[in-house]
């Protein structure tokens, strides 16, 4: 694939950096770094063309938290100074990450995401007699710096912008030259790109009919209960040796089974919400429910956050698990 060249000039366009301001301030106008940053937006922002022209970017000074949904991670939040420098690069970077993305990789993607993958994976699920899912250790923690920056390398021509890509990879690490903070909005587009190579042996060398991945959770599907279980052995090996991965236990079985993927359920014939995440509905809508009782959020706060709540499980079978949910919740009012 040719790589990408003469970038820059696109980056450091006024009009580019303040569309990525406009991406980084989105959901967040009120918090105290956007609005200094917003203070003195054109110093600011003709600071950041001038950091980007000469290559003397900021990075690192993450503020660390950790969060529990759906499980345990530390968060790297980069300041928003460097949200912006992010988002201006990747407004001009995405198409070339894009074209390397097959069609059934469905994570921070534009038209892509969790609903597309799972309507994807429950076609498969309805055709095929056998399924084998795949998910990495530990994945962001796993990403290995040199393997990453040599990818970028074939992606993109530009040394002047390598070098600033590579600077944000060198701006974290958990072990030597490993891992990418999650967080950050260009460590989104590292991790659907480093397995995007697996994507491409998968479809071009082991000739898997039927695969959809979303970042690190990835799935096959076969009527070749031997085959597909010998392409899961090439491909552990395949991911450990050119990626430097390793995968939980595989697992392999019939759709009668139900394929546990992004918070569900999957049958042939209907979708169930994991106990995983009814416990995770149950918890969150007392708490936001309590939230809206003490009046720490408005009615507007409270839909902004219980609506997605619901959607999610609107989309498997959970009516009934709903109403007894909520019964409780409206007996209260």
């Amino acid at each position: 694939m040719k790589r990408q060249g003469r970038l820059i000039e696109e980056i450091v366009d006024l009009d580019n950096l303040y569309k990525a301001f406009y991406k980084a301030q989105k959901g967040k106008v009120f918090d105290q770094g956007v609005l200094v940053y917003r203070e003195k937006l054109p110093e600011n922002l003709n600071l950041l063309q001038q950091q980007i022209g000469s290559g003397s970017i900021e990075t690192g000074n993450y503020h660390y938290f950790t969060v529990y949904d759906p499980k345990k991670r530390l968060i790297c939040a980069a300041p928003f100074s460097q949200r912006v420098l992010h988002h201006a690069l990747m407004n001009v970077c995405h198409d070339a990450f894009e074209k390397h993305q097959i069609e059934n990789s469905f994570a921070s993607r534009i038209g892509k995401g969790t609903y597309a993958a799972l309507d994807k994976a429950r076609e498969y699920h309805r055709h095929y007699r056998w399924f084998l899912k795949l998910d990495v250790r530990k994945y962001f923690e796993s990403i290995d710096h040199t393997v990453l920056k040599a990818q970028l390398h074939r992606l993109f021509s530009e040394k002047h912008l390598l070098v600033m890509l590579e600077k944000i990879i060198d701006s974290y690490a958990t072990t030597a030259q490993k891992s990418v903070p999650i967080g950050n909005l260009t460590s989104q587009y590292f991790a659907n790109h480093y397995l995007s190579v697996a994507d491409h042996w998968i479809k071009e060398e082991l000739r898997i009919p039927a695969y959809v991945r979303y970042m690190d959770d990835m799935v096959l599907w076969h009527n070749d209960r031997e085959f597909l279980l010998d392409a899961g052995h090439q491909l552990e090996e395949f991911v450990a040796t050119e990626l430097k991965l390793l995968f939980k236990p595989l697992c392999l079985n019939s759709p009668e089974q139900g394929l546990p993927f992004l918070g569900y359920l999957l049958f042939p014939g209907r979708v169930r919400l994991t106990q995983h995440s009814k416990r995770r509905f149950i918890l969150k809508s007392a708490l936001y429910d309590d939230y809206l009782q003490t009046g720490q959020w408005s009615q507007k706060e409270y839909a902004n956050h219980a609506m997605p709540l619901v959607a999610f499980t609107e989309y498997a079978d959970a009516l009934e698990f709903r109403k007894i949910v909520y019964t409780p919740i409206m007996d209260k009012k």
